[in-house]
């Protein structure tokens, strides 16, 4: 078996999938901060998220739909060049002052291109990532990607601070333009996706795709362990409430908390590069979602800034080796005529579990307490994996070993 390294066309795929997630990232934060200053009201914060939120659960659908029955280097091409576009007619208007209007339909103009984009881009990393390479390319992948989402804000913040709006937005229009440019010059043409010998609806596509993950338990398995987990589990929302109210160390202590999990599942994704665990891998991922609940649970009844942190770490180093093994399980159970469709359902999975997440976090430290909600969360997580064992036992004894060899193989990953 050859390096990963030594496919060409997968080099280039890498190249671009990290610019798109460091623009993509950088551009969400730019949005919400211009968003914000223009009026001081947080209340635009929450529809800047509603309309950032809604193509990604609903319109990604027909996008899946589209990456299966259209060229999805093509898809990929444009969508970057429509991005490109929006972010360089944020650059201009800049100059001329931004309206809450105008913004926050660059920004549903944005979400709606990614809700295309997306799945298009996870069907075309299958067609350009050999089979016998997935445990060593996932890992990859997922590594890039995490950088691309911490140093993307990042990079917006000094860029802002710098040179204003304008000339940020003028770099991340360039960025999008390279991730169109690099697919189009590094990576042939591909073939369509085989098409059903009888045309059919859009809708029924859809209907297709979504019929085929809720049929197949491994993938519905851990679709829905990373829903409750960050639904129930996720503590991102309320850590300003915690570094204020319960652990009082402000601002400094805001930024290390919101790093610590990040850096968690950065580590996890390095190391998942060598340590992937293949054989028990459905084993692996129980233990892991368990480990995160276990995690919310001491941050949660935390009260010492250390141990927070440590909480947080651990909890993302428990996301990170989840984020690789599922991905490893979508790409090898997924039919090569359904890629699109079933990255469109596990983005409404994902879409629904960070927004939706976030309005359950909420709700309930209004209701319990902002301790009491997150620890309690932490033991609905553990709950939820006792569930999916006992519901999905295929994904509990899951070996994506032999689901890969299956794959390389031509035989199909029927499980």
């Amino acid at each position: 078996m050859s390096s990963i390294w030594a496919e060409r066309e997968f080099r280039f795929y890498l190249a671009a999938a990290t610019v798109q997630r460091f623009a993509a990232a950088g551009l969400v934060v730019l949005l919400g901060y211009q968003v914000y200053a223009l009026r001081k009201e947080p209340l635009d914060l929450a529809t800047l998220g509603l309309f950032e939120a809604v193509p990604g659960i609903t319109l990604v659908l027909y996008g899946g739909h589209l990456a299966d029955v259209l060229n999805r280097r093509l898809i990929v091409i444009g969508c970057g060049a429509a991005l490109a576009a929006i972010a360089a007619g944020l650059a201009i208007a800049s100059e001329f002052g931004l309206t809450l209007v105008f913004l926050l339909g660059a920004a549903l103009v944005a979400a709606s291109a990614k809700a295309f984009l997306s799945p298009a881009m996870q069907g075309l990393e299958a067609q350009v990532l050999p089979a016998d390479q997935v445990f060593a390319g996932i890992p990859i992948v997922a590594v890039a990607g995490r950088i691309g989402d911490i140093a993307g804000p990042v990079f917006v913040g000094f860029a802002y601070a710098a040179a204003g709006p304008s000339a940020t937005y003028g770099v991340l229009a360039v960025l999008f333009a390279v991730v169109f440019a690099t697919i189009l010059i590094g990576i042939a043409a591909k073939p369509t996706p085989a098409k059903p010998e009888q045309k059919i609806s859009a809708a029924r596509a859809i209907r297709e795709g979504i019929v085929f993950v809720f049929r197949e338990k491994v993938l519905v398995g851990s679709m829905a362990l990373d829903l409750f987990a960050v639904f129930f589990g996720g503590a991102t929302a309320l850590l300003p409430v915690f570094a204020t109210d319960i652990l009082h160390v402000g601002p400094v202590g805001f930024g290390l908390l919101r790093a610590a999990a990040a850096a968690g599942s950065l580590v996890a994704a390095v190391l998942a590069w060598r340590v992937l665990p293949r054989e028990r891998a459905g084993l692996a991922l129980h233990v892991i979602i368990a480990g995160f609940g276990v995690a919310m649970i001491v941050f949660g009844l935390s009260t010492d800034i250390v141990i927070s942190l440590v909480a947080l770490f651990v909890s993302g180093v428990c996301d990170g080796f989840s984020v690789v093994i599922r991905q490893s399980i979508v790409r090898l159970a997924t039919p090569d005529h359904l890629r699109g469709r079933v990255a469109a359902v596990r983005m409404v999975f994902i879409g629904s579990s960070n927004e939706l997440g976030a309005v359950e976090s909420g709700l309930a430290a209004a209701w319990l307490g902002p301790a009491r909600a997150v620890w309690m969360g932490g033991v609905v997580t553990l709950m939820v994996v006792a569930g999916v064992s006992r519901l999905a036992p295929e994904l509990m004894g899951l070996d994506i070993e032999e689901l890969g060899r299956r794959q390389a193989a031509g035989q199909g990953a029927h499980v």
